[in-house]
């Protein structure tokens, strides 16, 4: 199984990313996930700011990469997420899992995805928009 982990303030592409997972002989299913920064047609915040510990991180994505492999059979993970200031829309994750059957890349996803929304060590902080003083 291939396994590529990046935490990154670029952006991604989720078209790059696919045709990545395509490259893995074998496999008969791709599923993906790409989260978004909600925009909460909220006036009071103007985006998120996330935090890492870079380096534990990315041996925590790549292990829970490895665990969803020991439950389903996979071809490859990617995952990538992103971190720094973030406006609302803009994308902030993508999980990536190419496998021989439609069932274990969904689940192998979810279970991912699951592990990256609650267990996954990246701090969120709210951004506040500025008011306005004129």
């Amino acid at each position: 199984m291939t396994v590529f982990v990046a935490v990154q303030t670029d952006d991604f592409c989720q078209a790059s990313e696919y045709d990545e997972l395509r490259r893995n002989a074998g496999c008969g299913a791709i599923v993906t996930f790409c989260g978004l920064v909600r925009d909460l047609q909220s006036t009071t915040l103007s985006g998120m700011t996330l935090e890492h510990y870079p380096g534990m991180t990315e041996k925590a994505l790549k292990d829970i990469a490895y665990k969803a492999k020991s439950r389903w059979e996979l071809g490859a993970v990617h995952i990538i997420h992103r971190v720094g200031y973030l406006k609302p829309n803009a994308q902030i994750v993508f999980v990536g899992v190419a496998s021989a059957h439609r069932a274990a890349a969904f689940s192998a996803c979810e279970f991912i995805m699951d592990y990256l929304k609650n267990q996954a060590p990246f701090w969120k902080k709210n951004t506040p928009l500025k008011p306005n003083t004129g």
